[in-house]
């Protein structure tokens, strides 16, 4: 990482592919900012989905998001192809914090970064939980030791 802030590549331990879709651009004519927002989201729940094995529609304990911010450091476009960087800043006991970084394909250095924060907890209940073992073991993996 340079300075603490995760802009390359290397930093990442999970890749997603993303293609910009036509309304993801502004008045602006690049991806308005609210739209990173929604990579961050479809990254770390795809992952999860993959490689965990999380079913959206009836696991009994979720992930909420608590918290997510993000910088900016160059724009993107449609149709530009993209990259969602991902790793785990922060594993703790219900919550986990990740690093997402979006990299134009090909590229080194990412666009924006940011972190996003999934809090678990039982969809009933709508309580605290621990993070469920098959999800903390690949969390685990994602777990970025610099």
């Amino acid at each position: 990482m340079t300075d603490g802030k995760p802009i390359h590549r290397d930093d990442y331990k999970y890749f997603h592919p993303i293609t910009t879709r036509w309304m993801d651009n502004d008045v602006y004519g690049h991806v308005n900012n609210v739209i990173y927002y929604s990579y961050f989201d479809t990254t770390a729940n795809q992952y999860l989905i993959e490689h965990g094995g999380l079913n959206i529609q009836n696991a009994p304990i979720v992930g909420f998001v608590v918290h997510s911010n993000c910088n900016y450091r160059s724009p993107i476009a449609y149709p530009d192809k993209i990259e969602a960087g991902l790793y785990v800043k922060k594993l703790g006991n219900s919550a986990v914090t990740y690093g997402v970084g979006i990299f134009k394909k090909g590229e080194n250095t990412a666009c924006a970064y940011g972190e996003f924060i999934h809090f678990f907890v039982n969809r009933v209940e709508n309580k605290s939980v621990s993070i469920p073992e098959n999800i903390r073991l690949v969390l685990e993996k994602l777990v970025n030791e610099n």
